[in-house]
């Protein structure tokens, strides 16, 4: 199958340009499924929840999640990206699955990061694998990356590509523990970050780039640059993520001992 990765610039606020570009950005070339990045099509940097409730949509119903059907539907692909999710009274940071046979899942980010703990509430759905046909897809967001149990979870509900999207401020740590998670898991990983800075609130925000995807040896199959908008296309053996083994006797998986992982005086 092929992964593709795409890093884009969002104007903060202008929807419907930044759902454009990026669909025109991934429609250049083929892949079969696609990941783009964290809150694309809003921005990230919101001054306040009233704000941020104003640009949240529903889903699957709302105008981001049914243009990412449409495009997936025209050009026969799969496609996750992240937004913002209004439910009720409350707004996730969110990540949908869709497909040529339109909306698949949403994910709520579990781990929120910095302020998004002021805006968002916390995801409360656990992590999901999707068979899209070519491969097993699972999804996390951001943050997620450095809380070993998310990748894991995944893994162990027999996702074969980890897709990642991501707005990294961090320099250079996703991309470090996102080979690692791949490694000790033995997934693919495709992480979409954003380039660009954000200057909303008093603090700047500087968006890393160097988005990738790594393979289940932990290989960094490709990365793209830290400042421009751009994407790739790999191409991958799923049955790679679907060998467990390191040697003939040892699986990353099945040698795992959960009895032995309580935290002593816990019982």
């Amino acid at each position: 199958m092929r992964i593709g990765i795409a890093q884009t610039d969002p104007v903060f606020g202008e929807v419907d340009r930044n759902i454009a570009e990026a669909l025109e950005l991934i429609g250049k070339e083929q892949a079969d499924l696609w990941v783009l990045p964290e809150l694309f099509a809003t921005g990230y940097q919101f001054r306040d929840s009233p704000e941020l409730w104003e640009l949240a949509e529903r889903v699957p119903g709302g105008f981001t999640t049914q243009a990412l059907v449409k495009h997936a539907v025209e050009k026969g692909c799969h496609v996750v990206a992240g937004l913002a999710e209004r439910d009720g009274d409350r707004v996730y940071n969110a990540a949908v699955l869709v497909g040529p046979d339109g909306f698949l899942a949403c994910y709520r980010k579990v781990h929120l990061f910095c302020a998004e703990k002021e805006h968002f509430a916390p995801g409360d759905r656990s992590f999901p694998v999707i068979d899209v046909g070519v491969c097993r897809a699972g999804l996390m967001v951001c943050f997620d990356h450095l809380f070993p149990e998310s990748a894991r979870s995944l893994a162990l509900q027999g996702a074969d590509v980890i897709a990642h999207p991501a707005n990294l401020v961090l320099p250079d740590l996703a991309q470090r523990t996102m080979a690692i998670r791949a490694l000790e898991n033995r997934v693919f990983t495709a992480t979409a970050n954003r380039v660009g800075t954000e200057s909303r609130t008093s603090e700047t925000l500087v968006y890393t780039g160097c988005s990738q995807v790594v393979g289940p040896d932990g290989e960094v199959l490709v990365r793209l640059s830290s400042d421009r908008v751009e994407t790739a296309v790999v191409g991958i053996d799923v049955e790679r993520a679907r060998e467990k083994r390191i040697t003939k006797w040892n699986d990353v998986l099945a040698d795992r001992r959960p009895d032995q992982y309580r935290l002593r005086g816990t019982g």
